[in-house]
């Protein structure tokens, strides 16, 4: 479990820090000026998004060409670096018929999976 989180979380890190360094480095264009952001981040999120072209939910992924949105990866990549691991545990928490660990694995997978649905997070 824990080779396994390392290198997901050391991925992540990586590739959080490539788009950052593509970013400022200007290889990559932004998506919302560096001139601008400041009159759009105190607006509600649908203002934000009319005015700089932002993509809703999964939509940031055809975005990802913007030095502002590339770190985006890494974050989602981050996020997700537990479910790889957990499902390595999960059918050795079955064939030890350790239940009360097996759920906590699915609960927590699940957990992951539903935050990344968008279901829980409004219209954004």
């Amino acid at each position: 479990y824990a080779r396994w989180l390392s290198l997901g979380t050391r991925l992540g890190l990586a590739v959080l820090l490539a788009g950052l360094v593509a970013g400022v480095a200007g290889w990559l264009p932004p998506q919302v000026p560096p001139e601008t952001v400041a009159r759009w981040w105190g607006q509600p999120v649908d203002v934000y998004r009319e005015a700089t072209g932002a993509a809703a939910g999964w939509g940031w992924l055809r975005q990802l060409a913007h030095g502002d949105m590339a770190g985006l990866l890494g974050i989602a990549l981050l996020a997700a670096s537990a479910v790889p691991p957990l499902l390595a545990l999960l059918p050795l928490a079955l064939r030890r018929r350790d239940w009360v660990f097996a759920a906590l694995c699915v609960g927590e997978i699940a957990v992951v999976a539903l935050a990344a649905s968008g279901w829980l997070g409004g219209r954004g």
